[in-house]
């Protein structure tokens, strides 16, 4: 995998149409919050245009309604194959046009199938630091669990790209986050989670603008200068 992110769109009045982002969803979406504060604040150079939650009644669905957001739930349940349910959320996130996904506590590994749709396109956050503490199984507050009961010194956050594998893809952005002696599960995640409402719009940001060149394994951020 080898290419350097874009600019998408035309200038028109020497104004770039922002990037069209489609955030996938399971909870309760406070990643989601971050990026529509983000965009609506003008830092982020996109919008966006489509939610689509893998559960019914979580509080990410809100979000979504209380900014004007178009939000649909598909239910994994309703499909009799991965592919019936991955070629639905193809379909949705084709008929916005978006430019770029957002995964956002979305708890399901995608598919190679999906990922092939998008190659390039897709973008997690995990709150470790990969390679460690990820993988299948890894999420939310196992995460956080497994690394008080290793009782290693330093956690964080990532950001990556998204491959066939679970959290294997080139990796865009990483933070430390230091782990207390007197931790718990809760204190660490809060800590973890303000992080990550940092660090994710900062890496879709560098998308936007074409600043992210990715070689193999190597994701290198390219200075403003040259990206024009």
């Amino acid at each position: 995998m080898d290419y350097r992110t874009g600019i998408y769109g035309e200038r028109r009045g020497g104004i770039l149409p922002k990037l069209r982002l489609g955030i996938l969803v399971s909870g309760g979406g406070s990643n989601l919050q971050s990026i529509i504060d983000k965009a609506e604040a003008g830092y982020l150079p996109a919008e966006v245009v489509v939610v689509i939650s893998s559960k019914q009644d979580v509080y990410a669905l809100e979000r979504a309604k209380k900014h004007n957001i178009p939000a649909a739930v598909v239910l994994p349940k309703n499909y009799k194959t991965r592919e019936e349910y991955e070629n639905e959320l193809i379909k949705i996130l084709n008929a916005y046009n978006v430019d770029l996904v957002i995964l956002a506590g979305y708890i399901r590994v995608l598919s190679p199938h999906f990922v092939r749709a998008f190659q390039g396109k897709i973008m997690n956050i995990h709150p470790s630091l990969i390679p460690a503490f990820c993988g299948e199984g890894f999420y939310g507050e196992k995460v956080h669990k497994a690394v008080l009961d290793y009782g290693v010194k330093l956690t964080g956050v990532t950001v990556h790209f998204v491959d066939e594998g679970a959290d294997t893809g080139p990796i865009i952005l990483q933070r430390a986050v230091p782990v207390k002696d007197d931790d718990t599960v809760e204190t660490l995640a809060a800590r973890v989670l303000e992080e990550e409402h940092r660090i994710y719009p900062e890496a879709i940001k560098l998308f936007a603008e074409g600043r992210l060149e990715i070689n193999g394994r190597r994701v290198k951020i390219i200075s403003k200068e040259d990206s024009q």
